[in-house]
């Protein structure tokens, strides 16, 4: 996918990637400085155990895609799905823009990478991400930072949807949580996978892209998320000799 930044006086479709979006949502100042001015944000270390994990989850879904059987965690949770076989699976997986959308009112081409997908009897597609954690509390989705997860799988049905696709109303989390109950690690990590649903509602996304590009259109820079952590901190430090 393109990293050029925005030009508002550009007619050319835009990419702009999934992640973008949950970007503008947290923090429409640090998306600005990113995208229309080209100031790069702060990365975040990558958390490769869960990589691992997710690498894992896919090579053992993927057997059961080669079999056209249902995983025995998706019949656990009595889910009437197995693997969606696609020709461009791998590509929509791993490359940044072949599972894309262009929005002809904001002339936003959304792009992302998905984790997977399952297909249920009517043919619907099923959108699905895997996650691993490690916790002893019960694993649910109420959590407010797991609004992000919601809107990663609302996005990527509504993609699925504009490429002409049916998408089943209930999207999946895979959890795999890393149990600290055993007396050893011994080389072994020991996981108990979940599987939580959730129903897709993509009906924010057209007036959230005209928003991006309102504010990307602007000259000025617009307020910072509520909860951003940087722009407090770079407030914090502006103020400090004052």
């Amino acid at each position: 996918m393109s990293r050029k930044k925005f030009d508002p006086n550009s007619t050319e479709p835009f990419n702009l990637s999934r992640t973008g979006v949950e970007d503008f949502v947290r923090c429409p100042r640090c998306f600005y400085l990113n995208i229309r001015r080209g100031i790069s944000k702060v990365k975040s270390f990558p958390f490769t155990l869960n990589n691992a994990v997710d690498a894992l989850l896919k090579k053992e879904f993927d057997l059961h895609r080669a079999q056209k059987t249902r995983h025995p965690h998706v019949a656990e949770y009595k889910i009437d799905a197995i693997p969606f076989s696609h020709d461009s699976l791998e590509d929509w997986r791993n490359k940044n823009d072949a599972l894309n959308r262009l929005d002809p009112e904001s002339n936003f081409r959304i792009c992302g990478k998905l984790d997977d997908v399952w297909v249920d009897p009517q043919n619907e597609l099923i959108v699905v991400d895997y996650k691993a954690t490690s916790t002893p509390k019960q694993i649910t989705l109420d959590e407010d930072y797991r609004k992000s997860y919601k809107r990663q799988l609302e996005i990527y049905g509504w993609i699925l949807k504009g490429t002409g696709f049916k998408v089943h109303k209930k999207g999946y989390f895979v959890y795999a949580n890393a149990k600290t109950s055993p007396d050893a690690f011994n080389n072994t990590l020991q996981f108990e996978t979940i599987i939580l649903d959730h129903t897709l509602d993509d009906s924010w996304i057209p007036g959230k892209l005209l928003d991006i590009r309102k504010s990307l259109t602007s000259n000025q820079l617009p307020l910072s998320g509520e909860e951003c952590s940087l722009c407090e901190w770079v407030a914090a430090a502006v103020n400090a000799d004052k």
